[in-house]
C-alpha cells in the first residue's frame, strides 16, 4: 500500500471500524489529525475514510485493514505506515471484544478467545510500536481497557479478567517506557453506545453517546495523565467498589445474578 502525501507523524487506531475506535478516528481527523485507522473489515474502513473526508478539518483517514492476532502481519503493517504514511506518534491500541461468560456454564473457549484478541492481540502489537518508537525516543501508546477491570462483576469473568490483565500490564510499563521517552497511558472507558453494548440485555448506567466518549478519549491523550477514564461518576462509583471489603462486595454482586435469572 503506497500513500501520498506523507505527513509529518499520525495516529494509528485499531478496531477503527465501529464503536468508539471509530468515533475517535472522526474526532482526532476534525482536530486535524492523520489517522491509519486498522481493523479487519476493509469496507467498513473505506466508508470510514469517506466520511472523514467531508468534515471540516485538515486531517484524514488512511485505511489500514489488519487483524491484530496476526504476529507478522501487525510488524509489516507498522514498519508499511511508517515508511509510507509517517512516524507513528500515537498507537491507540483499541481492537478487543467481548463475550458474557456465565461461571455455572464455563467454556474454556469464551476464555481463550478474549485472550487471543484482548491481550495477545495488544501485545502483538506493542512489540513493534515500542521498537519503532523507542529507535527515536518519542511516543505515546494509549491501551483500552475497561472499567470492568476495576472488580470482578458477574457476566464479565472473561472480559474482565483481560482487562484487568491491560491495566497491570500498562502499570508496570508506563515507568520502564518513560525512561526511553515514551508515554503509556490506559483508557477505562464505561458503558459507550457501541454494537457490542446494544447486545446487552441489563441496565447500563451513565450510558455515553460513542461522540461524547470520543471527545473525553482526545482530551485524554493530549494530557499526560496515566489513567483515561470516562464518564467520570461511573469511575468514581466503580472505584468506590473496588474498596469494598469482600464481605459487603459479593452480597452486592449476589444481587446482581439475581437479577438476571430473574431477567431471564
Amino acid at each position: 500500500m503506497t500513500v501520498t502525501g506523507k505527513s509529518n507523524g499520525c495516529v494509528w487506531i485499531t478496531g477503527a471500524s465501529q464503536g468508539l475506535g471509530r468515533a475517535l478516528a472522526l474526532e482526532l481527523v476534525r482536530r486535524g489529525r492523520t489517522v491509519v485507522a486498522s481493523a479487519r473489515g476493509a469496507d467498513k474502513l473505506n466508508e470510514l475514510a469517506t466520511e472523514a473526508a467531508i468534515l471540516q478539518g485538515s486531517g484524514r483517514v488512511v485505511p489500514w485493514a489488519l487483524d491484530v492476532t496476526d504476529g507478522p502481519a501487525v510488524a509489516e503493517a507498522v514498519r508499511k505506515i511508517e515508511s509510507d504514511v509517517g512516524p507513528i506518534e500515537t498507537a491507540v491500541l483499541n481492537a478487543g471484544t467481548h463475550r458474557p461468560v456465565d461461571g455455572r456454564r464455563l467454556k474454556a473457549e469464551d476464555f481463550r478467545k478474549l485472550l487471543d484478541i484482548n491481550v495477545m492481540g495488544t501485545v502483538l502489537c506493542l512489540e513493534p510500536i515500542i521498537a519503532a518508537m523507542t529507535a527515536r525516543r518519542r511516543g505515546r501508546i494509549a491501551v483500552v481497557a475497561s472499567l470492568s477491570g476495576y472488580r470482578g462483576l458477574p457476566s464479565a469473568a472473561a472480559y474482565g479478567l483481560t482487562k484487568a490483565g491491560l491495566i497491570n500490564m500498562c502499570e508496570s510499563m508506563r515507568p520502564e517506557l518513560a525512561l526511553a521517552g515514551l508515554t503509556m497511558q490506559v483508557v477505562n472507558p464505561g458503558f459507550v453506545r457501541t454494537p457490542l453494548t446494544d447486545k446487552n440485555d441489563f441496565p447500563m448506567p451513565f450510558l455515553m453517546e460513542p461522540e461524547d466518549a470520543a471527545r473525553a478519549f482526545a482530551d485524554g491523550l493530549e494530557s499526560d495523565r496515566f489513567e483515561i477514564v470516562f464518564p467520570r461518576r461511573f469511575a468514581y462509583l466503580l472505584k468506590l467498589l473496588q474498596r469494598l471489603p469482600y464481605r459487603l462486595y459479593f452480597p452486592l454482586a449476589r444481587h446482581m445474578v439475581k437479577d438476571r435469572e430473574l431477567a431471564e
